[in-house]
């Protein structure tokens, strides 16, 4: 399952609402901000510079998980 709707500019708690099968995602690229106050209005975009992750890759990651 692909998951094309979660776009690097959506906070990670819009896309916690929206798509909640991309947390373990995030969990394993060592984001575990899925609490954090910040997450609120952090973008993923945001959220990954933060953890040093490579967006692109990040994005790659969860657009091509099944």
């Amino acid at each position: 399952m692909a998951h094309e709707n979660v776009k690097r500019d959506m906070t990670i708690a819009e896309i916690m609402v929206k798509d909640p099968n991309v947390v373990p995602i995030l969990l394993s690229t060592g984001m575990h901000c899925i609490g954090c106050p910040a997450s609120q209005g952090e973008t993923l975009e945001q959220a990954a510079m933060v953890h040093g992750i490579d967006i692109d890759e990040l994005m790659d990651a969860i657009h091509n998980a099944e």
